[in-house]
């Protein structure tokens, strides 16, 4: 498909306020129904810093979450998958407890994959994820 001066772009990008990359990558992409995000980290919205312990990096990522789904046009219901990367694999209680107040009906989860990773800059936690929005991209 050629794209003409006046044509709408296929692709959407999302941006966040709160939230963003430093390299020229957008927080979110939508084409159709179809988003993708970036690496969401637990970076606190509001001084973005990035705090020390997993519970609050977990309660802050999840909030991005939240934020780009709602900029994009949807909700949590729309999440298909999420992928975790923890610096300690094992470490799931502050994941499961943010993941459970996330998508509390254990009828209508979406698919999570947590693996290890070795993340920088104090990140602890970092997830992406892929949604079905309906409607139209914003």
């Amino acid at each position: 498909m050629t794209d003409t001066p006046d044509a709408r772009p296929r692709r959407t990008s999302i941006e966040l306020d709160a939230f963003g990359h430093e390299n020229p990558v957008p927080v979110g992409s939508r084409i159709g129904p179809f988003l993708a995000s970036g690496v969401l980290t637990g970076r606190d919205p509001r001084t973005r810093e990035m705090p020390a312990d997993l519970s609050t990096q977990c309660a802050n990522m999840f909030g991005h979450v939240r934020a780009l789904l709602a900029a994009a046009g949807g909700s949590t219901d729309d999440v298909l998958t999420l992928t975790v990367r923890l610096a300690d694999f094992r470490d799931r209680e502050a994941l499961n407890r943010e993941w459970l107040a996330m998508f509390p009906d254990p009828t209508s989860r979406p698919a999570r994959r947590v693996v290890a990773a070795d993340l920088d800059r104090g990140a602890l936690v970092q997830c992406d994820l892929w949604a079905v929005l309906d409607g139209t991209a914003p």
